[in-house]
């Protein structure tokens, strides 16, 4: 287990989150159970943001990557630690101003903007947009045209650099839906397509390599690229770039086979970024940049856990067990999308050690659901209260009513004190939106 003081084994053998009793909180608040860990998240949140104040002078700003997990409560949070956020769509970006954050600090992604998207981001003020297609660009001219302003952009490219993580979440390859190449020329051919237009202004450049990274030098080389790219892109048009942003995915703990890193550990992750400017903006004569970050997954990640109740286990002689809990791929789809690792433990029986190794099955309608393969647990029992940590990041994002399961409530736990961020679904909640057309009443 990546223990710290908000996540340990308690005095009764217990797991305790933030304060609070694991089991406790299962038993008050049903299962499956999302819980965040408050005092981790800020800690996270105030890592990034100092190593930019302190090695930057301040000439930057961390971004929360909403995709990561968006709810109110979160961007409160985001608000009071005064750094920014993402957003990837018209609910993430509705979300965010429901909890009143300032839309100067909001940022806005996607590969395939809706009109209606852009134009409602563009009459709330949102500081900035990043261009992932000409499309995209041609529109958004249109709409701050109408509207008599000039909206800031950045322009995302692939800087060829290839993180070595799973293919589905790399993201700055040439053959990606992201961004435009530096390699084949429609990055270039990108920036003169913007720098054409009246009511879009060019403040920079964006670039995201992928996630779960733990490679330092991936980082490195993507942002010497990116500058080396905005030296080319001054020498021929004569611009320089205002803004970078080198985006997030870096890499958090799920089980053993992944580093275990401390918030300090990120630190020296950004101060390699932070050198690495600095000394490509000298060499190549350019001013240093405002530094923009986005992460998600490692602010969020290691502060969520989810607890389930065991019930059916399955124990196929010779060939596997299966321990069947209380949610499933409607909570968690990251195994039966990436084959995704992770650690789990009996949340009233934390102390015990492992004695085999388990399949944790879901509740579905699906072969395919499970949440965990080759898990070292003890000898589990129905009614056992089973933890799965590192789930902060894209499950609940993820997560569905599949088989009209309801996708779970979330609470946030800080110094023993837990309350509902999301509250829990009602099976009036399922059908609220389903209509019977009058023919079928027949």
């Amino acid at each position: 287990m990546n223990a710290r003081d908000t996540l340990k084994i308690n005095a009764d053998g217990h797991l305790e989150i933030g304060g609070a009793d694991a089991v406790e909180l299962a038993q008050r608040f049903g299962t499956p159970l999302y819980v965040f860990d408050e005092a981790h998240i800020r800690k996270m949140m105030n890592a990034y943001k100092s190593v930019i104040e302190n090695f930057y002078g301040g000439n930057g700003l961390v971004l929360y990557a909403s995709k990561a997990f968006a709810c109110t409560a979160i961007y409160a949070i985001a608000k009071q630690e005064e750094i920014g956020v993402d957003v990837v769509s018209g609910g993430e970006l509705y979300t965010a101003l429901s909890a009143e954050f300032p839309a100067e600090k909001i940022y806005m992604h996607g590969n395939n903007k809706l009109e209606r998207e852009l134009a409602f981001a563009l009459d709330n003020g949102v500081k900035n947009i990043v261009v992932d297609s000409l499309r995209e660009a041609d529109i958004l001219d249109k709409l701050a045209a109408e509207r008599n302003i000039v909206q800031n952009v950045l322009i995302r490219i692939n800087p060829g650099v290839e993180a070595h993580t799973h293919a589905f979440v790399q993201t700055a390859r040439t053959d990606s839906k992201f961004g435009f190449s530096v390699a084949d020329g429609t990055a270039e051919q990108t920036v003169k397509h913007v720098l054409s237009k009246s009511n879009i202004n060019l403040r920079g450049f964006h670039c995201h390599i992928g996630s779960q990274i733990f490679e330092k030098q991936s980082f490195v080389l993507a942002a010497e690229k990116v500058m080396d790219f905005a030296a080319d892109i001054k020498e021929k048009t004569g611009v320089e770039i205002k803004e970078l942003n080198l985006g997030g995915g870096f890499g958090v703990w799920y089980n053993d086979e992944d580093p275990k890193f401390k918030p300090e550990d990120y630190v020296d992750y950004v101060k390699a970024l932070i050198v690495a400017i600095k000394d490509k903006a000298k060499k190549l004569k350019l001013s240093e940049p405002f530094l923009l970050l986005e992460p998600g997954r490692s602010i969020i990640a290691e502060a969520g856990i989810t607890l389930y109740t065991v019930g059916a286990i399955k124990d196929i002689a010779g060939v596997k067990k299966y321990v069947a809990v209380d949610g499933g791929m409607f909570d968690n789809p990251r195994y039966a999308l990436y084959q995704s690792k992770y650690t789990a433990l009996l949340a009233n029986r934390a102390a015990e050690p492992a004695t085999e190794k388990v399949s944790i099955a879901g509740k579905c309608c699906e072969s395919g659901d499970l949440i965990a393969v080759d898990v070292a647990l003890p000898k589990a029992n129905s009614g056992d209260v089973l933890a799965v940590l590192t789930t902060g990041a894209y499950n609940y994002s993820m997560a569905s009513n599949y088989n009209r399961n309801f996708i779970p409530p979330a609470i946030l736990v800080n110094c023993g004190k837990a309350e509902y961020i999301i509250k829990p679904q009602t099976y009036e909640d399922l059908t609220r939106n389903d209509c019977i057309p009058e023919r079928l009443k027949k």
